[in-house]
């Protein structure tokens, strides 16, 4: 099952990084309702998870900590590092590790208890979510949207005249 997260997750990457470079840098507030999260809460809602997924990767314990906001290009580079130190992580474990029961805090408060494997795979699905909210936010904000799982309107060549 590791295996095949770790393919997954190799998979994923270059959509992901294609989207976060997407984003035009000065419109980071965008956010297509008052109720939606902006640009930025988004990018710094995946960064932020991939640091407690490699927290509970290494030690069986993870802490939620907001990612202070900070330039897009620093993000990006955060969340591709993370998002391979991650990686690595999970290749270096048994499968006694990734099966093992770890503890969630968030504010200093235990929330959740779940094998890391659960707990990984469901912070995957949720950044892949994330980056389809954030994929959507792009043609609004100026941007033009890559492909994700095919061409993109944005990406295909013009058709010949």
């Amino acid at each position: 099952m590791r295996d095949f997260y770790l393919q997954r997750r190799e998979a994923e990457l270059p959509a992901f990084l294609r989207v976060l470079r997407a984003i035009p840098a000065d419109r980071m507030d965008y956010k297509p309702h008052e109720r939606s999260p902006s640009a930025e809460q988004l990018v710094l809602t995946l960064t932020g998870e991939l640091k407690s997924c490699v927290d509970a990767a290494r030690s069986h314990r993870a802490q939620w900590e907001a990612v202070s906001p900070r330039p897009l290009p620093e993000l990006i580079e955060m969340f591709e590092g993370w998002y391979r130190d991650l990686s690595k992580a999970v290749a270096a474990m048994s499968d006694e590790s990734w099966n093992q029961t770890a503890d969630f805090y968030y504010n200093g408060k235990l929330v959740s208890q779940q094998p890391v494997s659960q707990f990984l795979w469901f912070i995957h699905f949720d950044a892949i979510h994330h980056r389809g909210q954030l994929s959507t936010y792009l043609r609004p904000m100026g941007g033009r949207v890559p492909a994700i799982y095919g061409p993109s309107a944005d990406e295909r060549p013009a058709p010949p005249t």
